[in-house]
């Protein structure tokens, strides 16, 4: 065979992949636009829903639940930006499978059984994450935001000359609503990866569990300026966040740990892990024999 058909048939395998790499991105694409458009026909609901918070702090505080469009084309962006979270939220499972099932092939069986779980714990994490936003950091942040309102005496009468009471009410953008509150669920969604990630990296061998805790203290200053970054400037947020992101990281290393521990037990099972190879008592005397075999050669 010539050089040049060994070429051929080298590259007839990455052509084969990229036209399969297409036709997956293809459905793909496909598949989030069905979705995209599906939410697109109930944005006014799913907004309405992710609007509970705000109006449960509101409902609390004795005021009408009301946001507003400052511009004319601000409704037509808010359903678009709902309709894209909602297209990307229902079409995840089958963007997931289609990455499946082109990793897969490629994969030996180990491979395979090791990859598995982490594709389902990353949606259920991501889940996970966004309720917690929704139901806990979203509700006490625009509680913390709402303090800052200012409400004048109705009806006082003014009779020393001076400025009736300034009054100094929410009037809330919707898309600006929606921005803020999309940034909670996707930046607390996002941090719940951290277990998913480094037990990953640690099965794999690219971290440890005393890597990690070697670097804790220069993890807590990494959490903080994440924490101050996705979050909005109130401390109560970047407090839970920091608290929350630190405990995935602590429970990191623990995955990680008993994931050394399981793979430790597995090698020592199948023989390919020596406890002589551990131990300093008998590294010595192997040296002290090896030295002594030397000295008779030499005398030889």
């Amino acid at each position: 065979m010539s050089q040049t058909d060994e070429i051929e048939d080298s590259t007839a395998p990455l052509i084969e992949h990229l036209a399969e790499l297409r036709n997956r991105l293809i459905h793909m694409v496909v598949a989030f636009l069905i979705g995209m458009i599906i939410c697109f026909t109930v944005a006014t609901p799913i907004f309405n829903f992710l609007t509970t918070p705000l109006c449960q702090v509101l409902a609390d505080r004795g005021q009408d639940c009301d946001l507003i469009f400052i511009s004319p084309q601000e409704g037509f962006f808010v359903a678009i930006k709902v309709s894209l979270l909602g297209g990307l939220i229902l079409s995840f499972p089958y963007l997931a499978t289609q990455v499946w099932r082109f990793v897969a092939p490629g994969l030996y069986k180990n491979e395979k059984g090791a990859f598995l779980p982490f594709l389902v714990a990353s949606p259920f994490m991501f889940a996970l994450g966004a309720s917690f936003a929704f139901y806990v950091v979203t509700p006490l942040a625009y509680d913390f935001f709402l303090g800052f309102q200012q409400f004048g005496t109705e009806g006082e009468a003014i009779t020393d000359g001076s400025a009736a009471p300034l009054s100094v009410v929410f009037q809330g953008s919707a898309q600006e609503y929606l921005n803020l509150t999309i940034k909670f669920i996707v930046a607390f969604g996002m941090c719940f990866q951290l277990p998913v990630l480094l037990t990953l990296m640690g099965k794999v061998g690219l971290v440890s569990a005393e890597g990690l805790k070697s670097v804790r203290k220069y993890a807590v200053v990494a959490i903080l300026l994440l924490a101050a970054l996705v979050t909005p400037p109130d401390v109560i947020t970047q407090v839970i966040l920091f608290v929350v992101v630190y405990g995935l990281y602590e429970i990191s290393i623990m995955l990680v740990a008993r994931g050394e521990v399981k793979r430790e037990a597995k090698l020592r099972a199948e023989g390919y892990y020596d406890d002589d190879e551990d131990d300093p008592l008998m590294a010595d005397f192997e040296g002290d024999e090896d030295d002594e075999e030397a000295d008779d050669s030499k005398d030889k």
